[in-house]
C-alpha cells in the first residue's frame, strides 16, 4: 500500500527550479533524486508509506533551518519537515516538496549541577537517555529508542515514566524556533509566551524547533521490563482497574497481543495471547516490588522479566519497534475502558491476520494529571487511559486490505470510548480526528497563535491547524 496526500498546486513549482544558490548556503547537504544516498534519506519508519521529495536538506544546524525556510518562503515552495521519521501519517517526507531533515542535528549539553540538557531536534530517545545516564539523570521521553525528540515534543511526549515526571513537555523550559518568516526566536515562559504554549502539543504547525532546552530528573536506576501474563477478561480487567490509580512511581504500557518469540518466554507459549506489561518503577525498589505485585498477581506469569537496571535498559524491550515496518494505527484517550471494549479487543487478537498487530493499553494519570489542561496545548489531562490498535506487518509489497480491514472492525467500539485523541498518534484521519485532539478553546487558541506566526500556512504538511480568519 503507498499512502498519499492531496497536496495544492505548488508542487509544481520545483519543477526545473535551480537549488544551487540554497545548496551553496548550507552547511548540511542538499539531496535531489539520483544521488546515491536519496533513496536511503526517504525512508519513514511507516513503510506502507512512500513519499518522493524533490529535495532533502539534511540540515547540520539552526541557521541551515533558517537558510531553507527563507528560500521556500521566498519562492512559495511546500515545505515538509522531518525529525526522526516516526509519524503515522508519513508526514517527514512529502511528495516533490522540499523536505527539511533534522535528523543530523544531535547535539546534546547537559549541565548536571541544573539538571538541565540542550536537545537538538534531531536527537533520538534512545540517544539522549544515554546522554544523561552517566549524571544519573532522565527525561520521560517516547518509548522507542528511534523516535525524534523534534516530533515527541511537539505533541506532548507520552513516555515511560509519565505518571511519574509527566510528559516531555511538561520538562520543557525553552525552545530555539525558526517561523514561517525566517526568524529564529526564542519561546519560553518570558519570550513569545503563546508560541511557547502552543508548541507544547500544537504539533509542528508553528514553526520548526531546532533545539529544546529540558529540566531533567535523577533518575539512576529503575525496576522495569516485561511481565507477561496470559490475557483474559478477568487480566485485563484487573490491570485497567489498577494502573491508572497506581502509586506515581509506576508507569505501564501493556500489549494485548500474540506472545513473540522473545529469549524469556518460554518456546511452548511463543504464539499464545497474552497481556505484556511493559513495567516501569521510579523510586526505592522495594517499593517498586510493592507496586508490581497486584500486576503480578493478576496471574501466573508466562515471563517475568522485571529487573533493577539502568533505565536506557528499558529501550532493550522495544528495540522491534526501532525496525521500519508497515503499520496501520487508531487511537483514542479516554476516561474509562469498559466489559464490551475489553472483549473486543480479546476478540480483534484471537482473530488477527497478522502475529505482529495487538490492541495497547496505557495507564495514565499521576503528574501528566496534576498540570492544568490550559497550561500547554496537550489538553487531554484528565485522561486515564490512552487505547490503541496497532495493524503491524513487514513487507511493504504486501496488500494491506486484510491489515486495515482488521483495525476498522475493531474500530468502532474502541472510538465510542473515546473523550480525545493523542495528536502523534494519528495518521491522515480527516479533521474530525484533529478536532478530537484539541478541546474548541484550545483549537481555537491554537489557530490564533497559528495565524500570528504562520498565517499563510506554511507549515501544513502535518496534523494541520489552520490560521485563524481575520476579522
Amino acid at each position: 500500500m503507498q499512502a498519499t496526500m492531496t497536496h495544492d498546486a505548488t508542487l509544481s513549482s520545483l519543477t526545473g527550479l535551480d537549488l544551487r544558490p540554497l545548496e551553496q548556503r548550507l552547511r548540511g547537504t542538499l539531496l535531489r533524486p539520483g544521488m546515491a544516498t536519496y533513496d536511503s534519506a526517504r525512508q519513514l519508519m511507516n513503510r506502507a508509506v512512500t513519499r518522493r521529495p524533490a529535495a532533502i536538506a539534511q540540515v547540520a544546524d539552526s541557521q541551515d533551518v533558517v537558510e531553507v525556510v527563507r528560500f521556500a518562503r521566498d519562492r512559495g515552495l511546500p515545505l515538509g519537515v522531518r525529525s526522526g521519521g516516526h509519524s503515522p501519517a508519513g508526514y517527514g517526507m512529502v511528495d516533490d516538496a522540499l523536505v527539511v531533515d533534522l535528523s543530523g542535528m544531535k547535539r546534546v549539553t547537559i549541565d548536571p549541577d541544573a539538571r538541565l540538557a540542550r536537545v537538538e531536534a534531531g536527537v533520538t530517545s534512545g540517544e539522549l537517555a544515554a546522554f544523561a545516564q552517566p549524571h544519573g539523570l532522565a527525561i520521560s521521553t517516547g518509548d522507542t529508542s528511534s523516535v525524534g525528540f523534534g516530533g515527541l515534543a511537539t505533541g506532548g511526549g507520552i513516555g515511560f515514566m509519565v505518571r511519574k515526571y509527566g510528559l516531555t513537555i511538561d520538562n520543557l523550559i525553552a525552545a530555539q524556533v525558526v517561523t514561517a518568516s525566517g526568524k529564529l526566536v526564542t519561546a519560553s515562559e518570558q519570550e513569545h509566551p503563546d508560541l511557547f504554549w502552543a508548541i507544547r502539543g500544537g504539533g509542528g504547525n508553528f514553526g520548526i524547533i531546532t533545539e529544546f532546552i529540558v529540566r531533567l530528573a535523577e533518575v539512576r536506576q529503575i525496576l522495569g521490563g516485561d511481565l507477561v501474563l496470559p490475557a483474559s477478561r478477568e487480566v485485563i480487567r484487573g490491570y485497567l482497574d489498577y494502573v491508572a490509580d497506581a502509586p506515581e512511581g509506576l508507569t505501564t504500557i501493556a500489549h494485548l497481543m500474540h506472545a513473540p518469540p522473545a529469549p524469556y518466554i518460554p518456546e511452548a507459549r511463543v504464539g499464545e495471547v497474552v497481556l505484556s506489561i511493559l513495567v516501569t518503577w521510579v523510586g526505592d525498589e522495594s517499593e517498586g516490588q510493592r507496586a508490581v505485585a497486584p500486576l503480578r498477581a493478576l496471574a501466573e506469569p508466562v515471563a517475568d522479566a522485571i529487573a533493577w537496571m539502568p533505565y536506557p535498559a528499558i529501550f532493550n524491550f522495544t528495540a522491534h519497534q526501532a525496525v521500519p515496518i508497515c503499520h496501520r494505527i487508531r487511537s483514542v484517550l479516554t476516561h474509562e475502558v469498559s466489559d464490551e471494549v475489553v472483549d473486543a479487543a480479546l476478540e480483534a487478537v484471537e482473530r488477527v491476520n497478522s502475529p505482529f498487530s495487538l490492541v495497547q493499553f496505557r495507564g495514565l494519570g499521576g503528574a501528566m494529571a496534576r498540570v492544568g489542561r490550559e497550561a500547554t496545548a496537550f489538553a487531554h489531562r484528565d485522561a486515564r487511559y490512552m487505547v490503541t490498535l496497532l495493524a503491524l506487518w513487514m513487507d511493504e509489497n504486501e496488500d494491506a486490505t486484510p491489515h486495515r480491514a482488521w483495525i476498522e472492525a475493531v474500530w468502532p467500539a474502541i472510538r465510542a470510548i473515546g473523550t480525545g485523541a493523542y495528536v502523534n498518534f494519528l495518521e491522515e484521519e480527516g479533521h474530525e480526528r484533529i478536532r478530537q485532539a484539541y478541546p474548541l478553546p484550545t483549537l481555537a487558541r491554537l489557530a490564533e497563535v497559528k495565524r500570528s506566526y504562520d498565517p499563510h500556512n506554511m507549515f501544513r504538511f502535518n496534523q494541520n491547524i489552520a490560521p485563524a480568519m481575520s476579522a
